[in-house]
C-alpha cells in the first residue's frame, strides 16, 4: 500500500465526530485500507450520519440560508414547467401515465412537474419518489403537501415498472472509484489511517488491473474515476423499465472529454457553504462530494442493457428546444437573469447535459422534444 498524503478530520462538528470515528473502525475491519467508493458511500449515505442521511438545509441560493449548493428547481420553478413539456411528449408517446423521480432533493422539481404536467393536461396516476434519505423524504413531504394524494415514496424499484424516469443531479452523488497513474504505474486510490494512531484519514494506493474506459496519452502522473455505480444504476433501469423513457440530467462530458490529457487533476470535488472544497477527505458528513459524469459510459451501459439512446445535448438547448422563452415570457429581471443561468454555456448550460433512454418497444416513432435540434448522441 502506498501512502499518498494526510488529511485532517474536523472534529468540532457533531455530525463529523460519529461518522469520523465510524469511518475509521470501517478501516480497520478492512485491514487498514478502504476503497474510495466505500468512502463516499459512507461520507453521503451512512444512515442518520452521511451527508444525504441528516437534516442539514443543503439546497438553497445562499450560504447564509445554511445551504451548500443550489440546483436547476431551485433557482426557477420555469426549470421544472419546461421539463414538463419534455415528460409529457414522453408520457403520450409511450403510452405511460407514472413519473418516477430518483433522489428529488427538496421536492421542487416534483412540484413543478406535477403542477406543469396538469396545466398542459397531461393524464398522471401517480408520481413515485425513490429517495435512500429519510431526511429529505420529510422536506419533500412537506413540499408536495397540496400533492400528498398522488405521490408514493419508495426504497427501491419493483421488479418491472412503467412510466417516465426523472434524475436532475443523481448520477454525480453516486460513488466513485478512483484511478492514478504514478510514475506510469496505475493504482486504485482509496482511504487508509494516518499513522499517528488516531481517526485521521488519508489517501493511500494500491496497485490494480483497473483502468480508464480510454488510454490517456502521456506519462504525466493523471488522476481519474470511473464509475461502475452509475452504469449499475443505468443497467437496472433497463432491466426493469418495461415501457417508458428516462431523462437524466447531470455535469459531465462524452468519453474523450472525460478523459482529455490535460485533465490530470479529475473532477472529483467537494461542495460546502456554495464553494468548492477540495479537502474531500475533511469533515466526511458535513459536505457533498460529487464527480462529473462520463455520459458515453452511461450510454453504453444503457445500450447494453436494453435502452436506446433517444436524445443527448446540452442542458441550454434542451431547455430551449422544450420552450423555455415562451415559458419565459411574463419572467420579471430576476427570473430573467436566473434563467440564463440554466442556459448560458459558460454556466450550466453547456457544462450540464441531458440524456434520454427508452426501451427498444418504446423509442420508435417519435422525436423527443427537447433533442429536436443541436442533438449530440453521435459525440458519444
Amino acid at each position: 500500500m502506498r501512502r499518498v498524503n494526510t488529511a485532517p478530520v474536523n472534529e468540532a462538528k457533531s455530525v463529523a465526530s460519529p461518522l469520523s470515528a465510524r469511518i475509521a473502525t470501517a478501516i480497520r475491519a478492512a485491514g487498514g485500507w478502504l476503497p474510495f467508493d466505500r468512502f463516499m458511500a459512507m461520507a453521503l449515505y451512512e444512515p442518520g450520519l452521511g451527508y444525504y442521511a441528516h437534516g442539514s438545509r443543503k439546497f438553497g441560493h445562499l450560504p447564509q440560508q445554511g445551504s451548500d449548493f443550489v440546483t436547476a428547481p431551485e433557482l426557477t420553478p420555469l426549470f421544472g414547467r419546461t421539463l414538463a413539456r419534455q415528460v409529457a411528449q414522453a408520457l403520450a408517446a409511450t403510452g405511460t401515465r407514472e413519473v418516477w423521480e430518483f433522489g428529488a432533493g427538496s421536492g421542487a422539481l416534483a412540484r413543478q412537474l406535477i403542477e406543469g404536467l396538469a396545466e398542459l393536461g397531461q393524464p398522471l396516476e401517480g408520481y413515485r419518489i425513490v429517495d435512500l434519505s429519510g431526511a429529505l423524504r420529510e422536506r419533500q413531504r412537506a413540499t408536495l403537501a397540496a400533492h400528498a394524494d398522488r405521490v408514493q415514496w419508495l426504497d427501491a424499484l419493483p421488479e418491472r415498472f412503467e412510466g417516465v424516469v426523472v434524475g436532475n443531479e443523481v448520477l454525480d452523488a453516486m460513488p466513485v472509484t478512483l484511478l492514478a497513474r504514478v510514475g506510469g504505474a496505475w493504482f486504485e486510490r482509496g482511504v487508509a489511517l494516518a499513522d499517528d494512531g488516531g481517526d485521521r484519514l488519508a489517501w493511500a494506493d494500491r496497485p490494480t488491473a483497473l483502468r480508464p474506459p480510454l488510454p490517456v496519452p502521456g506519462e504525466h502522473d493523471y488522476l481519474t474515476e470511473i464509475h461502475p455505480q452509475a452504469e449499475a444504476f443505468v443497467r437496472t433501469l433497463g432491466d426493469r423499465l418495461a415501457r417508458g423513457a428516462a431523462l437524466l440530467i447531470d455535469y459531465g462530458f462524452p468519453e474523450a472529454e472525460y478523459y482529455h490529457p490535460q485533465r490530470a487533476m479529475g473532477t472529483l470535488v467537494a461542495h460546502r457553504a456554495h464553494r468548492r472544497d477540495d479537502d474531500v477527505l475533511g469533515a466526511p458528513g458535513e459536505k457533498d462530494l460529487t464527480a462529473h459524469v462520463n455520459f458515453t459510459g452511461i450510454a453504453l451501459a444503457a445500450q447494453g442493457a436494453g435502452l436506446d439512446v433517444i436524445g443527448y445535448t446540452g442542458q441550454g438547448r434542451f431547455l430551449l428546444n422544450a420552450g423555455l422563452i415562451d415559458l419565459a415570457r411574463d419572467a420579471g429581471v430576476r427570473e430573467n437573469a436566473n434563467l440564463l443561468k440554466l442556459v448560458n454555456e459558460h454556466e450550466m448550460g453547456e457544462l450540464f447535459k441531458v440524456i434520454a433512454l427508452a426501451p427498444r418497444a418504446s423509442s420508435a416513432g417519435w422525436v423527443p422534444l427537447g433533442f429536436a435540434s443541436g442533438d449530440r448522441t453521435h459525440r458519444l
